[in-house]
């Protein structure tokens, strides 16, 4: 499913992308929540959180659930494993949605709960 995949992409690279990358794929607004920060942000800032754009490797992504509850907007849900920059694995039950722009699709929302490693 061509759709699913350029979704999974553009998840992909919030996850490996550097900063550019974020201000090019991030809608005017995002809501974002992790267990120390949440909130609404804008892209600049949401891209002043990757800085090291090597921050995540060995990157899985197992989905659980793709949803677009109308043309233009889609939600997912995957069990995402990796490795920090420092060798620390880290595991988290993540949720994404996204809006389809003039300019392509856009993350809005964001959110990551950690699981046990």
């Amino acid at each position: 499913m061509p759709k699913r995949d350029e979704i999974l992409a553009l998840e992909r690279g919030f996850w490996t992308g550097n900063s550019q990358f974020f201000k090019d794929n991030a809608d005017s607004a995002c809501l974002v929540a992790f267990p120390d920060m949440a909130g609404v942000m804008d892209r600049k800032d949401l891209a002043a959180t990757a800085t090291n754009p090597h921050r995540w490797s060995d990157l899985e992504i197992e989905l659980k659930g793709f949803f677009e509850p109308q043309d233009g907007v889609v939600f997912m849900a995957y069990e995402a494993s990796a490795t920090r920059d420092n060798g620390e694995p880290y595991k988290a039950l993540v949720s994404s949605g996204y809006l389809r722009r003039a300019d392509g699709w856009k993350l809005a929302f964001h959110s990551q709960t950690p699981l046990q490693s």
